[in-house]
Formats: C-alpha cells, sequence, structure tokens
C-alpha cells in the first residue's frame, strides 16, 4: 500500500466514516461490538474506532487495565501485560484486548514506551534496547503489585518482537511465561512496509506531524538491520512459550512470514486465514480481531480453549457485523 495503496475505495470511505463516528463521540461502530453480558466489558473489535477514541488519551489505560489491586486467579496466576506498537499507545492499541481479557477474569497491565515522553500521543518511536529497559522496570512493578511469580506479554507489532530484547538480555526469560506477538516484527520489514504504517494511520487521523519526527525504531526493525541480526542470532530461549499470531494481509511487515519465529517445541506460528478465509485484517486490525484475539486467549490457556470465531473482517474497520461472544 504506501505511496501505491490498494484498490479498496469503499474500505477506505467505511474507515473514514467509522473514524468520523467515534471521534464525534458516538463510541464505536455498533458492528463488531461484542454483545454485553452481566458484570463484563464492552469489547469493539475496530481498529479505526479504537485508534480515534484512544490516540489523544495516551496516559489513560485501556478500558478494565492498571488495576494494581488485582490479584491473578488460581485459573490465570500470571497477569497480563501488553505492549504496543511503533506509532501507537497503550489506550489506542488496546481498547479491544484489555476488556477482553479482564471479562475472561485475567489481570491485566498497560503501558507506553519509546516516546519522547511518557504522556506523548505518539509512542513507539525510540530505541529498542531503551524500550526493553521501560518493559522490565513495568515488569517489576507488575509483579511487585500482584505478588506473581512471572507474566504473560501479548504484544502487537514492535510490542511482539521488542519482549525478545528483554528476554535475551535484561533478565526477562526468569519473568516471563508465555509471549504472543500479534504480527510482531520479528525478523522486520521493507521500508515500503514502514511507510505504509504512516500513510493509513494518518487516513484515520491527521497526525503526520508527529509521525514525521526522528524513529530510532524504524530503522531498527528494517528488514536486515544490525539490531534484529543480533536478536535473531538466537531466536528463542528454553523456558518461555511463544506464539506468533499474523494475517496473510499483513501490509506493514512484509513479506508476512517475516512475523514468524523458527520451529521449536515452543513455538507456535499461527496464520488467522487458516482458520477463517473470510478473515482481511491487516497489520493494524489484527490488533482489534476477534479471529486472532481468540487466538490470543488460547494461547494464554491452551488448556481451556474458546471457540475461535470466524466471521467476514475488513481492514482497518473490523467486522461488518456483529461478532458472537466468546
Amino acid at each position: 500500500m504506501s505511496l501505491r495503496p490498494r484498490p479498496r475505495t469503499a474500505i477506505a470511505f467505511c474507515l473514514l466514516t467509522t473514524a468520523a463516528l467515534a471521534a464525534a463521540g458516538t463510541g464505536a461502530a455498533r458492528a463488531g461490538v461484542s454483545p454485553e453480558r452481566a458484570g463484563t466489558l464492552p469489547v469493539s473489535y475496530s481498529f479505526a474506532a479504537g485508534f480515534a477514541a484512544g490516540f489523544a488519551a495516551s496516559t489513560n489505560p485501556p478500558p478494565g487495565a492498571n488495576d494494581f489491586g488485582c490479584t491473578p486467579s488460581s485459573a490465570h496466576p500470571y497477569p497480563v501485560i501488553l505492549v504496543h506498537g511503533t506509532f501507537e499507545n497503550m489506550d489506542d492499541n488496546w481498547r479491544a484486548a484489555a476488556p477482553l481479557l479482564v471479562n475472561h477474569g485475567y489481570c491485566v497491565f498497560a503501558f507506553n514506551y519509546g516516546g519522547a515522553t511518557a504522556s506523548d500521543d505518539i509512542q513507539g518511536t525510540g530505541d529498542i534496547a531503551a524500550s526493553a529497559a521501560t518493559l522490565a522496570a513495568f515488569v517489576d512493578k507488575v509483579l511487585a503489585a500482584t505478588g506473581a511469580a512471572k507474566v504473560d506479554l501479548v504484544g502487537h507489532s514492535q510490542g511482539g518482537m521488542m519482549p525478545r530484547y528483554y528476554i535475551d538480555n535484561l533478565g526477562g526469560a526468569d519473568k516471563v511465561d508465555k509471549l504472543i506477538g500479534l504480527a510482531p516484527s520479528n525478523y522486520g520489514t521493507t521500508l515500503d512496509g514502514l511507510f505504509t504504517l504512516v500513510s493509513t494511520l494518518n487516513t484515520v487521523l491527521p497526525v503526520n506531524a508527529g509521525l514525521s519526527a526522528s524513529c530510532a525504531s524504524c530503522a531498527e526493525q528494517e528488514q536486515g538491520s544490525p539490531f534484529l541480526a543480533a536478536l535473531n542470532s538466537h531466536p528463542t530461549v528454553p523456558g518461555v512459550t511463544y506464539t506468533v499470531i499474523e494475517s496473510r494481509d499483513d501490509e506493514v511487515v512484509t513479506p508476512y512470514t517475516n512475523a514468524f519465529l523458527p520451529a521449536a517445541p515452543n513455538v507456535t506460528n499461527i496464520t488467522v486465514q487458516n482458520q477463517c478465509p473470510a478473515d482481511q485484517s491487516d497489520h493494524l486490525e489484527i490488533g482489534y480481531d476477534p479471529v486472532a484475539l481468540a487466538d490470543t486467549l488460547n494461547a494464554l490457556d491452551p488448556a481451556h480453549p474458546v471457540q475461535v470465531p470466524c466471521v467476514p473482517v475488513l481492514p482497518v474497520t473490523g467486522p461488518p457485523g456483529p461478532v458472537p461472544s466468546f
């Protein structure tokens, strides 16, 4: 896409309409909102609505997250930390995953990293090793508050790759049980893919001024960068379970197979279209995609799997119709 967008005029129109409705205060698009049950948080599966609602509220945790009085249950003993992607923040990236996980009984936490300040709307642009140090400090904070022995990490894009640096180099191997990456940039992307990310975000909201700022992590995420070469010299470590969830329609991590980790006993690579051919999630929508989020729940608790729904999912705007509860 990028400078040569895919010819999806109808989808682009739907994207702009959804974003405008969300920004005007009408809430998430009604299509793709899970039915509410007693005592549960509503979950919207549209990136466009979530990004529009959360972009300018970067210091707010996503719905249900950051209750530091939460005590992990015996069913879910490890708190879940959500790690946002490049140019995103904890609120706009996780307005679907956070409430969904809370509804399923998890203690959920989120934080900002890699911005000029922790309150900037645009995060994830700083040096990746420094961002991993921010993650390390947040993990320690969550462990101290909850009394848990370890955490599980769920990350999108850079947020699915950066924790590997923490695990490998900053003591994270002893503190992380599972790492689940949604379209992680494990083996990087082409420069065209990074331009695509900027272009798509600017379509949802006019944020080019901020996106044009220096982005150390962008260079480090280019395919073949020295940073990724060093990181991928040892792709995984024993004792941590890795799951990668990716879409064939990812236009930012290109080719999409660059998200996947090498085969190993502790690695599972999932392509969402192998479960649901109607799923057209792109790089941004996958963080809101009900298929990918059901896979996330199953990766966190494989002993009690949920049924993975199969509904049409459009790039950026998400499901055009309702999503069954899972």
